[in-house]
């Protein structure tokens, strides 16, 4: 086998320019020339069912049980002649136990030709080991595919970040975590789909190109449609759109799929991410609110078990009821003084200039609270709490409050310091609705590239008549990270962008 040590070759290079891929390349031909690899194996297990099915198997211990397992060869040890090797599949891994006796001569001897993460089928009889790892002893294999590259040291595999996330493929073959955590993601997925089919909602799919972008505050990504001969964008939210199909009487919507924003990336963003967003006729925000405690509670008992997470140094339980507390009680809270709608402008931007927001012209008080709110309480709310009655000038698709004409109704959820979930009682006036458009564009001509056009398809769909409705856009890479302990999304997007 050949020598993978960390001095291997750098995948920019040609495989005939190293020792050893040039070895594993003329292994390769040869392979070719002999017309070895097949196209199918037919295997009777997975390595998980093996180590269901044996669990009591005794240490050294042998049975009469042939199995064909497939799998790429990590981990192997020579001891003259015995041979050791891990077996990995999709289910886990498997040792197999590779005897000269068992195998002969020629055999033998092409087994140790392959090299570390290579493909290969194996025929055996199941045991185990004196120290009771359960083992396939191999009776004969295939080799399925070869591994023209050297795979990482096989003790502590791909250590660095930027190309664990380049090459994920390799990431995902050397390092258990990465799957976990890429398993997880389908489970979450999966889990949030039966939640809102059980609750008899529809899944819909909506464009991503867009004439122009709503449905958010956000930079959009441009092109252009040749065919059409106009403008596009990738959309920025599906809310619009779900609005739409509601107004067309399906009353309970949903969507899962891939937001484009044009913006920054850090440990809790990304320029391409995958968002939840459905909308329920008949509801409001505080519907909203049981129906997302119920939903994290189910999730997080589908995946671990337990509504209870780790999150550093706490424990935080996902069952509900949450706390509810507005916008406003925890930036007075946090100032220890009042401030509100009646504070003089010019004050309020000084307290939140002090604060360390760097403020903008253009903002009215309500911006200037919400800025205040995530300069200062964000990060303190690590217990589920829904932020409730969001100001109107920070929401211009939501309904006004039915007690306050400064406020909307709008929560946000907040666990472990980040932003869980955005949800709304929807505005259905399609003239307050106009209106608020229009102050919107008016910021977006000032110099507000993130402000929101005005749709005027979408007006025409609301003066159709939208009912009560409640809606709500949840991040499933955040929740990925509350629920696997990750502290940055690129640890739950399978292919993170990256600088070239």
């Amino acid at each position: 086998m050949d020598d993978d040590s960390t001095d291997g070759p750098n995948d920019a290079d040609d495989l005939a320019a190293h020792p050893l891929t040039a070895r594993r390349l003329e292994k390769h031909l040869a392979a070719l020339d002999a017309n070895v690899y097949p196209y199918r194996f037919e295997r009777t297990h997975l390595t998980g069912e093996l180590h269901e099915q044996f669990a009591d198997l005794e240490p050294g211990s042998e049975t009469d049980t042939v199995v064909r397992v497939a799998g790429r060869m990590l981990n192997v040890r020579s001891m003259g002649k015995l041979t050791f090797a891990v077996l990995r599949d999709a289910a886990g891994r498997v040792q197999l136990f590779v005897d000269k006796r068992t195998l002969g001569d020629d055999s033998f001897a092409e087994f140790a030709a392959l090299d570390m993460g290579d493909w290969i089928g194996v025929e055996g009889l199941v045991m185990t080991s004196k120290k009771g790892e359960l083992s396939v002893r191999v009776q004969s294999f295939q080799l399925l595919s070869k591994s023209l590259r050297p795979f990482p040291d096989k003790w502590h595999g791909l250590q660095d970040k930027g190309r664990r996330y380049r090459q994920r493929y390799l990431d995902l073959a050397t390092n258990d975590e990465a799957r976990r955590i890429a398993l997880a993601r389908a489970t979450v997925v999966r889990s949030l789909r039966d939640q809102f089919h059980q609750r008899g909602f529809v899944e819909v799919e909506t464009p991503m190109l867009q004439a122009e972008a709503g449905g958010a505050a956000a930079r959009p990504f441009e092109t252009h449609h040749n065919a059409l001969g106009i403008d596009m964008v990738l959309r920025i939210a599906t809310e619009l759109h779900l609005k739409r199909l509601v107004v067309g009487g399906l009353e309970r919507v949903f969507e899962i799929g891939r937001i484009f924003r044009n913006e920054g990336i850090d440990a809790t963003h990304s320029p391409e991410f995958t968002t939840l967003e459905a909308y329920q006729a008949f509801a409001d925000y505080n519907d909203i609110m049981v129906l997302m405690e119920e939903v994290f509670e189910a999730v997080a008992l589908d995946l671990n078990g337990v509504s209870t997470i780790d999150a550093g140094e706490r424990t935080i339980d996902l069952a509900g009821p949450y706390r509810r507390v507005s916008v406003l009680e925890l930036v007075n809270d946090a100032l220890d003084r009042p401030v509100g709608f009646d504070t003089d402008l010019s004050e309020l931007r000084s307290i939140a200039t002090e604060s360390g927001v760097d403020v903008q012209e253009t903002w009215g008080h309500g911006r200037l609270i919400y800025a205040l709110f995530e300069e200062l309480c964000e990060s303190t709310l690590i217990d589920p709490t829904f932020v409730i009655d969001h100001p109107v000038e920070i929401s211009p698709l939501t309904r006004g409050h039915r007690s306050d004409p400064n406020l909307t109704e709008r929560f946000e959820l907040y666990i472990a310091g980040a932003e869980m979930c955005d949800a709304f009682s929807e505005l259905i006036d399609p003239l307050d609705q106009r209106a608020r458009f229009t102050a919107q564009a008016k910021a977006r001509a000032a110099g507000d590239d993130e402000a929101q056009t005005v749709d005027e398809d979408f007006l025409t769909a609301l003066e159709y008549g939208l009912p009560p409705t409640g809606g709500l856009g949840l991040g499933i890479d955040r929740l990925v990270m509350l629920l696997t302990g990750q502290e940055t999304i690129r640890e739950v997007v399978l292919f993170p962008q990256m600088r070239p």
